[in-house]
């Protein structure tokens, strides 16, 4: 038997990636898995995980330049729809996926769906808390938006009327779960405000997985709420489910029965309240009336009140003797200020021209009025007037004689 010749190892391994890199499906896949074993190459910036499921595993990479356009960090336990090619490495013969595309799927899809969403929502301020409205604190009527067979609408109406008996409640059914649920809550939402009875509304259903609740986080459910006349109470699952809806909404319960809570006081609580205050203001106005009518009894015990015409006659005399010290105040006044007047025209007679010249002085002028003081400012012919006290005399300066100093008295010269 003649034996073929031999392949070396690198020409199998070379064989089989030529094959598979040849190979339609192979050269194009995607393939869907949980990551696992994951790792980030430093400094090189590749990823190297594995994709597993029950039945097996597959090994994968993903170079820098393709992991640069990841939306999400990738971490073991994820789940993953991985796209590239499957070939072999020829050094270790070892197949694997080169990965240029990673993204979340099922749960995960849609939580990156919700990110982006809530993002664009936030920016546009749809989820702003400062928009929020707050709730009224006794409404008449109870809008409900749910489905009518979950158990939602039950909790939901024994708690609002065990709360309180008196409310109305306005209930309009919508899919809370589906492809046709977002619409119908829509159409709920917008039919219920069309009634206009509706104080606050409650819309919300029962506990599910992230798909059951999906509905919620649809973009024109949350709009509408945000959009919605009256405020909105949103109950979505349990305490632990958050969605879109509940930011939306001007308050968020963590299950439909805290919504109904939320939305109606408690009637028998009120009650103790109004109770308890009763019985405060009663006694506050007892104890008001105690004070008025001690200072009552007060008033009721002075003089004044006793004897009111004893009481306007000491007054009266009080301002009688006022009287008459303001009369002798002001005579006083008077007498003082007319002495003091006689005596200022005394005084101002004394200085007065005339009277001097009653005495027998004159004085004289020249032409323009001017009193002459000395007979050296007179020149010989000049006219004077002479001044009596009984009237005046033109004269002219015939002789002029003045007098000598102290140390030649009697002396005189004429002029």
């Amino acid at each position: 038997m003649q034996l073929e010749s031999a392949l070396t190892v690198s020409q199998v391994n070379q064989y089989l990636k030529d094959l598979m890199e040849g190979d339609p499906v192979l050269s194009s896949v995607a393939v869907e898995g949980e990551i696992s074993n994951f790792k980030r190459q430093y400094p090189s910036g590749h990823l190297y995980f594995s994709l597993k499921d029950a039945g097996g595993q597959l090994r994968c990479v993903m170079f820098r330049s393709s992991a640069a356009s990841l939306e999400f960090e990738p971490k073991d336990g994820d789940a993953v729809r991985a796209y590239g090619r499957i070939t072999v490495y020829p050094r270790d013969g070892s197949y694997q996926l080169y990965c240029f595309r990673l993204l979340r799927s099922g749960a995960g899809a849609l939580w990156e769906q919700y990110e982006k969403l809530k993002k664009k929502l936030t920016e546009e301020g749809i989820l702003d808390p400062a928009r929020h409205r707050p709730l009224p604190a006794f409404p008449k009527t109870v809008g409900v938006i749910t489905s009518r067979t979950g158990a939602a609408v039950r909790d939901i109406f024994s708690v609002l009327k065990r709360r309180f008996p008196s409310v109305q409640i306005v209930f309009c059914a919508a899919s809370v779960q589906g492809a046709e649920a977002p619409r119908e809550l829509c159409a709920a939402l917008a039919r219920m405000q069309e009634a206009g009875n509706a104080d606050v509304i409650l819309i919300g259903r029962g506990g599910g997985s992230a798909e059951d609740l999906w509905a919620f986080n649809d973009e024109g459910l949350c709009r509408d709420i945000a959009a919605c006349r009256v405020p909105v109470i949103s109950c979505v699952g349990h305490e632990t489910d958050f969605t879109l809806a509940d930011f939306a909404a001007d308050c968020r319960a963590p299950t439909p029965s805290a919504a109904a809570e939320l939305a109606v006081p408690d009637a028998e609580e009120l009650l103790r309240r109004i109770g308890t205050d009763h019985r405060r203001l009663v006694r506050s106005m007892e104890g008001k009336l105690a004070d008025r009518r001690q200072w009552l009894d007060s008033l009721v015990g002075r003089p004044v009140l006793k004897s009111p015409t004893a009481s306007l006659e000491a007054r009266r005399k009080d301002l009688v003797l006022r009287g008459q010290t303001l009369r002798d105040a002001i005579r006083r006044i008077q007498n003082g200020k007319a002495t003091r007047f006689s005596e200022l025209s005394a005084a101002l007679s004394a200085l007065d021209p005339l009277a001097v010249l009653a005495r027998g002085y004159s004085f004289a002028a020249d032409e323009d009025g001017a009193t002459v003081m000395k007979a050296g400012d007179v020149v010989p012919g000049e006219k004077l007037v002479l001044r009596f006290v009984d009237g005046s005399v033109k004269a002219t300066a015939d002789e002029i004689r003045i007098f000598e100093e102290k140390e030649n008295a009697g002396k005189e010269t004429v002029v």
